[in-house]
């Protein structure tokens, strides 16, 4: 089999492979109420204790005892939650019962019909809709706010916005206050920085690991073309990185070169993500080889947690993790390009009197 192909081949198993990693995370963290990445259900009938979705859609048909929340997702209330609901990003949706508060920074809040909120209501969000019951106080920060015919808030509205609606549906104060606009009840939600950062840290270990495991050569060409060439392997880099998005939309211009383009930006997504590990390995390996030490599975675990590190100073960091990246996109796309060079040895034809192979 040529090489070129060999390659070809072992990079679609590394795809899959790396795309079922990713997802491993959340398909097994959905099944302790948790998960980062995917969807987390709570089936009709099946009661939990609680519930953390980050990254990912939250949805609540069955019982959730304690609280809900909900990072970078959308979160779905249409059974029954004991505690508190606190959504950061995404939409919130409630079509069931919430015992206790609701706090929520999002696109979009709905509390459909025959919805219940049993506490108070901290929402900042783009539009609000308020359809159903809120027994506590309710403070409101959107672009628009409505209260449907149906709606009930047992307490005082304080709103920020356009408010239009059946005002009477407020049994307390309704007053306008834009100073609300800060929602004080999230520092209940789980930090989402650190947590996605270890999940990147994790995800690039199990890519690296798997660069090394079945490229060893093709790997070891990468450190070479790294610690001989900066200059050039980083000039290579960048030149692939402005050069291909380029190339790409150029052959989007045409309707049949549309669905090549999709492909095309998805493997090339794919290469940048494979170029940000063996920028941080190949880095990596060649300062541990100025101290004799030469072992790549110890440089791609200092290369990525020392890249981990870096991204937490501002400005520098980012811009010597770039300088990094260029070096390992660079140093990727040499590798692929002599490659491709390389062609399978032929037979030479016997002289003449020289016995032949069988």
């Amino acid at each position: 089999m040529r090489p070129e192909r060999t390659l070809r081949h072992t990079l679609v198993l590394a795809v899959v492979i790396g795309v079922v990693l990713g997802t491993l995370p959340g398909l097994v963290l959905a099944q302790s109420g948790s998960g980062v990445g995917g969807t987390i259900v709570v089936e009709e009938g099946e009661t939990v204790d609680e519930v953390d979705g980050i990254a990912g859609n939250v949805i609540v048909d069955g019982t959730v005892r304690g609280d809900v929340r909900g990072v970078a997702g959308n979160v779905y209330v249409n059974g029954e939650v004991g505690g508190d609901v606190d959504v950061f990003g995404g939409n919130l949706e409630i079509t069931g019962t919430v015992d206790g508060d609701v706090d929520s920074a999002s696109g979009n809040v709905v509390v459909a019909e025959n919805a219940t909120v049993g506490g108070e209501v901290s929402v900042a969000a783009g539009n609000v809709d308020v359809f159903g019951t809120i027994e506590g106080d309710a403070s409101i920060a959107a672009e628009t706010i409505r209260l449907g015919d149906a709606a009930s808030i047992g307490g005082d509205l304080t709103y920020a916005g356009t408010l239009v609606g059946d005002t009477d549906a407020v049994a307390g104060e309704v007053r306008e206050d834009t100073s609300i606009g800060n929602v004080t009840g999230l520092e209940t939600l789980p930090s989402l920085e650190p947590i996605l950062g270890l999940y990147a840290l994790v995800l690039n270990l199990l890519l690296g690991a798997l660069l090394l495991a079945l490229f060893p050569r093709f790997s070891d060409g990468v450190v070479d073309r790294v610690s001989t060439e900066p200059v050039k392997t980083g000039l290579v880099g960048l030149a692939v990185l402005v050069g291909v998005p380029i190339v790409l939309v150029a052959i989007a211009i045409t309707i049949i070169g549309i669905p090549i383009t999709i492909v095309g930006a998805f493997a090339f997504a794919f290469l940048v993500w494979v170029g940000i590990v063996y920028g941080r390995f190949a880095v990596a390996a060649w300062l541990l080889a100025q101290v004799d030490v030469d072992n790549r599975w110890l440089a791609l675990v200092v290369g990525l947690v020392s890249a981990a590190l870096l991204a937490q100073v501002p400005i520098v960091g980012d811009f010597l993790n770039f300088l990094v990246f260029l070096l390992g996109l660079g140093a990727l796309a040499g590798g692929l390009y002599a490659l491709r060079g390389r062609r399978p040895e032929t037979p030479t034809a016997a002289e003449p009197g020289e016995p032949t192979a069988d």
